[in-house]
């Protein structure tokens, strides 16, 4: 069997089973003992006959270390992880992979539709058929020690995601996949630093910013990040984040991540402060809202950190929702910004291109349309108290808060995925040519089918600039 049809095949016909259980209060020598017989490295820890949990050889082993080797009288329930993942029977076996390489972790409960236990899937079972699965590299991702490693490695996630398209993944998940791999990538590169003696300081965090920082990233097509460190670290330390910034964007050029062509990166001292001097940067962008900082604004707000100390970004987070509730004629301004950019669409809904230019024939997707997805969507989010999360986990978040209707969020969700599905592609097809990622799509390689579904998500942009210029009461702005 093909890898890629391998992935279309139903858990359930890929899963072990029956499944081996155990009782919370069982002790972990019993536990021991049950595996050893049964010739299995997990058990799924039952309670009234729900799966609770599950506890694994690793568990044990950590457990004996710790301990010294008193553990006759330690229950389960005090070394079983929980909860315990799970996935359906039917689901085809990229989910699983998806969703270990995902949350990091070995094994799956599989479970039919009505809740009960079928088997278990673990990594194992999926390795040794996919050498190009997302579970293959993540593990050659925790093996580089070097900077050639992680360039190799790093050039492999283009071989996963060309895997992935063929199996047909969904765009949601295949996003999600590709940004916790760059992600993972990054972390490395910050562990290599660190055994070179190039160390973050305390009470410091190395932030992500844009795309990246929702973790809806598809193609790296630069990079964005900023740098934040308490205000009294002394000169020492700062020379050290200064430092640590610099070698790690350094490195991530290295391995084939291209700069922000704006600088923004946290080997640039624009992006790379105290903590009151992000909160007091934060205040000018919101207070004076002109197209710069605006822009500044749309990029920093979606910061998430991806090493150093969570609590800097945590503080930045509260200040920004403090003051634009404070600041109610900031949502209209940014709304006004975002309304600039409408989709290219003319008569009898044709979609114009570039008619100029090196991009001439081309549809820049981030002007015609994801732009002003994401920007018009994370302002509604923000304005209802959501900073965290991709486009989709908001446009979800907004559906469950009420500010849009079920039919609303839909309209969204599915032109959002169609146009970041298409840009995904189009950045895979210049690859395989030899040619860099970029927004610029030539309609004319599209499907009739691809064709249309382009036109009808421009058209649910156009109808999502009306909404936001009729919420915002645009009209009445000058």
């Amino acid at each position: 069997m093909r890898e890629e049809g391998f992935l279309f095949t139903p858990v359930r016909e890929i899963c072990k089973g029956p499944v081996v259980t155990c009782l919370p209060d069982d002790t972990v020598v019993a536990a021991a003992r049950r595996m050893d017989e049964r010739g299995i490295s997990g058990l799924v820890v039952e309670e009234d006959g729900v799966a609770v949990g599950i506890v694994t050889d690793r568990d044990l082993r950590r457990l004996v270390a710790r301990s010294a080797g008193r553990i006759r009288d330690t229950r389960i329930r005090e070394v079983m992880r929980s909860p315990i993942l799970t996935v359906g029977d039917q689901a085809p076996a990229y989910e699983a992979v998806y969703r270990m390489a995902r949350h990091n972790i070995h094994r799956l409960l599989v479970v039919d539709a009505g809740g009960r236990m079928v088997g278990m899937v673990t990594g194992t079972d999926i390795l040794g058929i996919q050498t190009n699965s997302p579970l293959y590299l993540r593990d050659e991702i925790a093996r580089a020690t070097s900077v050639s490693e992680l360039e190799r490695v790093n050039g492999r996630v283009l071989e996963m995601v060309r895997f992935a398209l063929r199996a047909g993944a969904r765009t949601r998940d295949l996003v999600g996949l590709i940004s916790h791999f760059n992600d993972e990538v990054t972390r490395k590169a910050a562990e290599i630093l660190q055994n070179e003696g190039v160390t973050l300081p305390e009470r410091a965090a190395y932030l992500v910013l844009g795309s990246e920082g929702r973790g809806e990233q598809t193609l790296r097509t630069d990079q964005d990040s900023a740098a934040v460190y308490d205000d009294d670290l002394d000169e020492r330390a700062r020379w050290d984040v200064e430092r640590f910034s610099v070698r790690l964007v350094e490195i991530l050029l290295a391995i084939g991540v291209p700069p922000c062509p704006g600088g923004t990166m946290a080997s640039n001292p624009q992006w790379r402060h105290s903590l009151s001097e992000w909160l007091h940067r934060v205040e000018q962008w919101v207070t004076v809202p002109t197209g710069e900082n605006m822009v500044n604004f749309g990029m920093f707000q979606d910061l998430r950190t991806l090493w150093g100390d969570p609590r800097l970004e945590r503080r930045i987070k509260e200040h920004i929702l403090e003051l634009t509730r404070r600041h109610s004629l900031f949502f209209p301004r940014v709304a006004k910004n975002i309304v600039r950019f409408p989709p290219p669409l003319g008569w009898f809904g044709r979609v114009r291109t570039e008619r100029r230019g090196r991009h001439k024939g081309r549809v820049d997707m981030k002007k015609a349309g994801i732009f002003a997805l994401t920007e018009g969507v994370s302002l509604l989010a923000l304005e209802a108290g959501v900073l965290d999360g991709s486009t989709w986990q908001k446009i979800d978040a907004l559906r469950h808060q009420g500010v849009l209707s079920t039919e609303e969020a839909d309209r969204l969700d599915d032109a959002f995925t169609t146009l970041v599905g298409l840009r995904l592609r189009h950045q895979v097809r210049n690859l395989s040519e030899g040619r860099p990622p970029d927004n610029y799509l030539d309609p004319l390689r599209l499907t009739p089918r691809e064709r249309a579904d382009l036109r009808r998500a421009l058209e649910e942009v156009g109808w999502f600039l009306q909404y936001i210029r009729s919420r915002y009461r645009l009209d009445f702005i000058r």
